[in-house]
Formats: C-alpha cells, sequence, structure tokens
C-alpha cells in the first residue's frame, strides 16, 4: 500500500482519478482560503502597533479593549451563522456553484468596506464589512464540502474533502505571518495595518473567477430533473462515456435514493424539513450540530483569534516575538495537515482520528495550563524579552504537540463527516445546520475569550481540556466510520449497531450487493468491452428514462 493507495467500494477506472474532480475541488477550496485567511490574520492585526495607534486602542481600560476585541472578531462569526442558513435557500433554488459565486461576490463587498476605515471614521467600517465578510464565509463554508462530496469518488471523497481544509490551512498560514511581514519590514503608519485586510480580496477574486469554470454538481441536477446536463457533467467529472458501467451504477444508485426520498418525503424546499420527524434524520442532525460543540470545545478558535493573548499567557513577550511564535503555530498546522490529507483521512478513518486527537490534545491543555497555575506565566516580568524558563519551553512545545494532536482530527474531520452523512434531500440543509452550529460556537468561543483569560488564567486550559476528554467519550458511543462508505449508503450505516463495527457490516453489504448486480448484468462483458454498440444504446436509453431502478 503506498501513500496514495486507497481502498475502493467496488472496481472503479483509473480514468475517475482524473485532473477534473481535483481541479473542482481547488477552485473551491479558495473559498476556505479566504475563511482561514480571515480567521488568522484579525487577531494579530488587532496588535500591530500602528492599528493601535490608528484607533487609539491603547487608551483604553483592560476590560473596554477586550470588550472592543471580541466585538471586531465575534461580529464576523454572528455574520457567518445567518450565512450559512442563507446557503440552504440559495443552494435550493441557484445551486451549488452560482451560491458560490454570489457568497464569494458578498465577501468582496465587506472586505472592500473594511479598507475604508481610518480614526476619522471610526471602527464602523470595520464591524460592518465584517458582518458581510462574515455571511460570505458562513455560506461558502456550507456550500463547498457539499460540492465536493457530491463530486468524489467514496475512495478519495475524504482526501477531496480534505482539501477544502488544506485551503483553511493554507490560508491561515498567510493570516498568521503576514503581519509578522508587515511588522519588520515597513514603518508603522495607516498602510501597514491596510495590507493584512486588503489581502483578503484575493482568495475571493480567485474563487469568484474559478466558479465561472466548475461544472455544477450532478446531484443537484438530478435532484432537480435536470437528468442530461447531470449526466453530461457527471461523465465530464468521471472522464468516462455513458455506457460504462460504472456510470450505470452510479446513476442507479442516485435514482434509487431520490425515488426513495420522493416516496418517503417527498419534493420541494420545505420537505426535508418534514423529514427532521424522522428520528435516524434527527439523529443525524444532533450528531452534525455536537461535532462542532466539540470542535470549538477544543479551544483552536480562542487560539485563532487571539494568539498573542494565549502565547502572552505561556510568558511569551514582545510583539514580534509574539507574531513569530505565532506564524510558527500557522506553519505546523498546514504541515500536518498534507499529512491528514494525503494519508490519514482515507486510511486511519474519521473515527480514530477523532479519538486519538481529543485524547492526546486533552493531555497537552493539562500540561499548559498546570504550567502556567505554578510558574504564573500570566504575570511576566515586567522588561522581559520574550525569555522563558526550561517550564516555559516545554508548555511551548506542548502547545505545538497539542496542534499536531487537533490538526489531522477535528479540525479537518468534523466538515468530513458533515459532508458526508446527509442523504440527498437533507444534505443541504443539514450541512447549513451543521455549519450555523459552528458559527454559533465559533461566536460563543471567540466573544468570551478575552474575558475568560482575564478572570480564569489558567483555568481556561484546563475548560478546554475537559471538553476534548468528553469528545472523546462522544466519537467512541455515537459516532460511526464513514470512510468509502457511497453517499447513498450512509441511512443504512447510521442505523447500523453496534456503531464501532458499523462501517465493515455496510461495506459487506454493499459488496454482495455489487457482485449480484454484475451479475445481473451478464458475466462482465460490460465491463471488459464497455458494451457494444447496441448495449450503448439501450444504456442511454434506459438512462435518459431513468429505468436503473432495482
Amino acid at each position: 500500500m503506498g501513500l496514495l493507495s486507497m481502498k475502493e467500494d467496488r472496481p472503479t477506472p483509473a480514468a475517475v482519478y482524473n485532473w477534473r474532480i481535483y481541479a473542482c475541488a481547488i477552485i473551491a477550496s479558495f473559498a476556505s482560503c479566504m475563511i482561514g485567511y480571515d480567521s488568522a490574520f484579525i487577531g494579530t492585526t488587532l496588535s500591530l502597533p500602528s492599528f493601535v495607534d490608528e484607533f487609539r486602542l491603547d487608551e483604553l481600560a483592560s476590560s473596554e479593549l477586550a470588550l472592543v476585541s471580541a466585538n471586531i472578531v465575534s461580529v464576523y462569526q454572528a455574520g457567518a451563522f445567518f450565512g450559512s442558513l442563507f446557503a440552504y435557500v440559495s443552494s435550493y433554488f441557484l445551486g451549488r456553484r452560482r451560491s458560490l459565486l454570489v457568497f464569494a461576490t458578498v465577501f468582496i463587498l465587506g472586505a472592500g468596506l473594511m479598507l475604508g476605515a481610518n480614526r476619522q471614521r471610526g471602527l464602523g467600517l470595520i464591524l460592518g464589512g465584517r458582518v458581510l465578510a462574515g455571511i460570505g464565509v458562513g455560506g461558502a463554508s456550507n456550500m463547498v464540502p457539499i460540492y465536493i462530496s457530491e463530486l468524489a469518488p467514496p475512495a478519495i471523497r475524504g482526501r477531496l474533502v480534505g482539501i477544502y481544509e488544506l485551503g483553511w490551512q493554507l490560508g491561515g498560514l498567510v493570516g498568521f505571518w503576514i503581519n509578522y511581514g508587515v511588522n519588520t519590514t515597513l514603518a508603522p503608519s495607516h498602510s501597514q495595518w491596510l495590507i493584512p485586510f486588503a489581502v483578503q480580496l484575493i482568495p475571493a477574486g480567485l474563487l469568484l473567477f474559478g466558479a465561472l469554470w466548475i461544472r455544477e454538481s450532478p446531484r443537484w441536477l438530478f435532484s432537480k430533473g435536470r437528468r442530461d446536463q447531470a449526466i453530461e457533467n457527471l461523465c465530464w467529472i468521471r472522464n468516462l462515456p455513458v455506457t460504462d458501467i460504472y456510470l450505470v451504477e452510479e446513476i442507479k444508485y442516485v435514482d434509487e435514493e431520490l425515488e426513495r426520498y420522493r416516496i418517503e418525503v417527498g419534493a420541494g424546499f420545505w420537505k426535508p424539513f418534514g423529514s427532521l420527524k424522522n428520528k435516524t434524520v434527527q439523529w443525524r442532525f444532533f450528531l452534525g450540530a455536537m461535532l462542532f460543540l466539540w470542535q470549538n470545545g477544543s479551544g483552536i478558535n480562542a487560539i485563532n483569534y487571539y494568539s498573542p493573548t494565549v502565547f502572552k499567557s505561556i510568558g511569551i513577550t514582545g510583539t514580534n516575538t509574539g507574531f513569530l511564535t505565532t506564524g510558527i503555530f500557522g506553519v505546523v498546522k498546514t504541515v500536518v495537515t498534507f499529512v491528514w490529507l494525503l494519508y490519514l483521512i482515507d486510511r486511519v478513518g474519521r473515527r480514530n482520528l477523532l479519538i486519538v486527537g481529543g485524547l492526546g490534545g486533552s493531555m497537552c491543555m493539562w500540561f499548559i495550563g498546570a504550567y502556567i497555575k505554578v510558574a504564573d506565566a500570566t504575570k511576566p516580568a515586567t522588561g522581559g524579552g520574550g525569555g522563558l524558563s526550561s517550564g516555559g519551553i516545554a508548555a511551548i512545545f506542548m502547545f505545538y504537540l497539542w496542534t499536531t494532536f487537533y490538526t489531522p482530527s477535528w479540525n479537518g474531520t468534523p466538515w468530513v463527516i458533515n459532508s458526508e452523512m446527509f442523504d440527498q434531500n437533507t444534505r443541504s440543509l443539514g450541512q447549513a445546520s451543521a455549519a450555523a452550529n459552528n458559527w454559533f460556537w465559533n461566536f460563543i468561543i471567540s466573544r468570551f475569550t478575552p474575558q475568560m483569560f482575564l478572570t480564569m488564567s489558567y483555568g481556561v486550559y484546563f475548560f478546554f481540556a475537559s471538553l476534548m476528554l468528553l469528545s472523546v467519550a462522544f466519537v467512541w458511543c455515537l459516532i460511526p466510520e464513514t470512510k468509502t462508505i457511497p453517499l447513498e449508503a450512509m441511512d443504512r450505516l447510521f442505523v447500523m449497531r453496534p456503531v464501532r463495527k458499523a462501517n465493515a457490516l455496510v461495506m459487506e453489504e454493499l459488496k454482495l450487493q455489487d457482485e449480484e448486480f454484475r451479475h445481473t448484468l451478464g458475466s462482465g462483458n460490460i465491463s471488459d468491452k464497455r458494451g457494444s454498440r447496441d448495449q450503448g444504446e439501450t444504456f442511454s436509453v434506459s438512462l435518459e428514462k431513468g429505468s436503473f431502478m432495482s
């Protein structure tokens, strides 16, 4: 087994793993670049001397400064919460691709609004722009995982949705380092702090133009009855002719799933809400929401948005030293994300990653909190230049070790699970619920983190450590492994018991079903020859009529 080897749900032509599927995933993931950058740059920008001087933040009391910082950061999450809900409406009526165009445009308007802020106008334009930017990233955070998962072959679905997370980390890496760069190369000025705000426009612009090229999700087109376009897009994405047995099977699975939900739930904008009466659907909505509670309960967004405060609590002093330490944090996250994307997510699986990440991350948080309590590192000696004791160095090491546990587990894996766990009729609504929960808990953490550090000190780390332990128990008892399971078989996975064996049981069922279907089509002739001309015509007519139903 090589680094990029994979476990397939059924025999898959090599053409399926083509450049187009990766290109679509990469272009859509420019959305996560703008999300990652926006989440990372704001904390260090608020600490830039030029920004502090521009808006006279140094004249504020500690409690007032904490409130201003919390407001600037948290209005972004508030906008993202509503944007993730708006995305359900746009995705139903406009589709996945055009929704990305809309939300990229909204983000660009918000980013442009922020560039008009100065001392005379005050922080109002930044606050208003952050709200609009939040709506844009909230909608994109809903759309991108859905779009990629609906395009992806099951064997590399985790890897492709993982590109979304990789984009988040690359954007964050730039966001963490940019303020170190401007602070060390430019004199304090209005332009110095404006540059980090302007860079937001780059990934948003790339998404806007890239979305004009990518194809609409075939599964969304099937659900809207636009069958010819759906088949055309699917053939283009898979790089296969319509008569290929792999496409015949995939269309059959989609047809079966859509037909089942037309009978059980019905089609329409409000019908997915009606499906919430189904307890199995309610259960998946609950699991998806809780995954983001535990993700934010790890403390990641307290670090993302207030990294200078976090490192100061450990004992790091000096603006450049704090920025440098924060930048290294971004590098570690990005490097580990590559390992997660290329190897871990589709080999180790989602469930095991979450369990190991929760246990390891909790251990590190307990150590950091204990160090701060013993060494009183929240009150460094005046005039220090960022020097640390051996205990402080150990605490910094444990912080980076926490990063290596968290990044390949709770950082991106909840997005992967939520992108694949819902059926076609409830996928948009389920992802809207998951994304809204992410931004809601993100808002709660970012809004109160400054006050938590002021009042709780080392207790903040004990708080996050306890939540990470609880997350392990939650995953062990309730989350099944979703890797390699086709989207159309997720219903079976989430009712299978025991949870820890559900994946193996469903994969065995699918193997038997696939063998039966291929035997019915006839002795492997179609698989080997791709069908005669007459067979191809028969397939085409059947596909147009939607008659591949069991």
